[in-house]
């Protein structure tokens, strides 16, 4: 299926140069002069070359056509993580590199959609938004509510986030997978 260049998103699989890349960071830029680009950074999925590239919305690049299958995540042993078919029993072990920078929002038991191209497995797609306990936040400082700030605080997985200064340690929040920012209360 192909798709425009700025149509392109972290975690899509596309089929380029006759290769398999996974989308790692996308950035959308728009210089003074000329028009509009999405500058993506990409990994080869069987050789684990990375790919700086340029596409422009008259672009089109062909998206690589994936049957997904949700699987629960397991347990995590080394760099391999494994994953379980509810339906037939059946595990994979994925390397850790599969999930890119989204493996710090990964949960035993979180169900999780993983994608194969001919029969084998190429990527993770984790739900768009998790929750997660605040183990750690600063204290509110007088005065401070009265502007848009916001305040670092860390979570049971151990990453630090800017949360609103009303939130406090053992409240749970909603986090957005693909930035890693907060999204709103639980």
């Amino acid at each position: 299926m192909k798709i425009s260049g700025v149509d392109i998103r972290p975690g899509m699989v596309l089929d380029y140069q006759n290769k398999l890349w996974r989308v790692a960071k996308i950035q959308h830029t728009q210089p003074g002069k000329g028009g509009a680009y999405m500058q993506v950074e990409m990994k080869c999925i069987t050789d684990g070359t990375k790919l700086n590239e340029r596409f422009r919305s008259a672009d089109t690049v062909e998206k690589a056509q994936l049957m997904g299958k949700p699987m629960q995540f397991l347990f995590a042993e080394g760099d391999n993580l494994t994953f379980m078919d509810n339906e037939t029993y059946d595990q994979v072990a994925l390397n850790r590199d599969m999930l890119g920078d989204q493996v710090v929002w990964l949960a035993e038991n979180m169900v999780v959609n993983v994608e194969f191209y001919n029969d084998a497995p190429v990527t993770v797609s984790l739900p768009e938004k998790v929750e997660m306990d605040i183990v750690e936040a600063d204290a509110v400082v007088k005065g401070q509510t009265a502007s848009s700030s916001y305040k670092p605080a860390k979570l049971a997985n151990g990453e630090k986030i800017l949360v609103p200064p009303y939130m406090s340690a053992g409240e749970r929040v909603v986090i957005n997978t693909a930035d890693g920012t907060y999204a709103g209360r639980a």
